[in-house]
């Protein structure tokens, strides 16, 4: 089981890292107002994962435990948008870095709100919670309990990304766009996540 956790770990950090909607908006709101208003805005996505994560324990677990085509379908669902995020990331490596939302204007409205709403409404987070997440479940542990544990670990990681993300944005905001940096890092996580994706969909079970 451990080997098990250490490959959704592994899987979880990468999606966690990966630049979406919700790094977009902290990262407006800690250039355009101030770090404090950028948690609040992390505290606001950490609660939208919780909202996400309670549906999908709460529904997903028992069709997941009747219907062997239903899993399959989903884990290959699952398997494909990993590949595709692998695929888009090294393609990003071929553009120039993008403008970051803060470019746009001054933060408005409740920062809290603001990131419960990015969350619930972005579509990488609705695949992945009903689509990759069960696939990684350990199958030593019941479906319940296995799939609370990945929500709560990936929260967790959540928490601890972006919240480091506002600090570093406060701190050595230029070190982090330099293009050389941002290519680096977006192809290791390219060629990563198209490789756990293969993972994915070959494992049985």
């Amino acid at each position: 089981m451990l080997t098990h956790l250490a490959t959704a770990l592994s899987v979880l950090c990468l999606l966690t890292i990966v630049p979406g909607p919700d790094m977009a908006v902290v990262t407006r709101r800690a250039l355009a107002a101030d770090p404090g208003d950028a948690l609040r805005t992390v505290g606001g996505i950490v609660t939208g994962l919780l909202i996400w994560g309670a549906l999908t324990v709460a529904g997903l677990s028992a069709v997941l435990a009747t219907s062997p085509t239903v899993h399959l379908a989903i884990k290959l669902l699952g398997a494909a948008y990993l590949v595709f995020l692998g695929a888009q990331a090294l393609w990003q490596n071929r553009r120039t870095a993008p403008t970051t939302e803060a470019d746009t204007g001054a933060a408005v409205g409740s920062p809290w709100r603001t990131g419960l709403v990015s969350n619930v409404l972005n579509p990488k987070i609705a695949v992945f919670y009903t689509g990759l997440l069960p696939t990684l479940a350990p199958p030593q542990l019941p479906t319940y309990w296995a799939m609370t544990l990945l929500v709560f670990l990936h929260t967790a990681l959540t928490l601890a990304w972006l919240g480091s993300y506002v600090h570093l944005l406060s701190t050595a905001g230029p070190v982090l766009h330099r293009p050389r940096i941002r290519r680096m890092l977006g192809h290791i996580t390219g060629v990563a996540l198209i490789g756990f994706g293969l993972v994915v969909a070959t494992t049985s079970g």
